[in-house]
């Protein structure tokens, strides 16, 4: 049960993150990429920042329903 928490707890965190502050998490990705030798660019910056607070929410919305399924099914035995 406590790994399964840990992970929720780190996903939410993270989703957190994502939503809250898109453009730090966008510049990670580049600069990450610009040390593998990739140029990473996007096309349009509002479309990356509403995707990734879209990719934040939905990372958020399943930690959540995996802890709810986790505790239905503990309940259940």
């Amino acid at each position: 049960m406590i790994p399964l928490l840990l992970l929720v707890a780190a996903s939410v965190a993270f989703g957190t993150f994502l939503i809250l502050r898109p453009d730090t998490a966008i510049e990670v990705q580049r600069q990450f990429y610009e040390m593998i030798n990739w140029k990473l660019e996007p096309v349009s910056i509002e479309k990356e920042l509403r995707n990734t607070r879209i990719m934040g929410g939905f990372l958020m919305a399943v930690a959540w329903a995996a802890l709810v399924y986790y505790i239905i099914g503990f309940i259940g035995r």
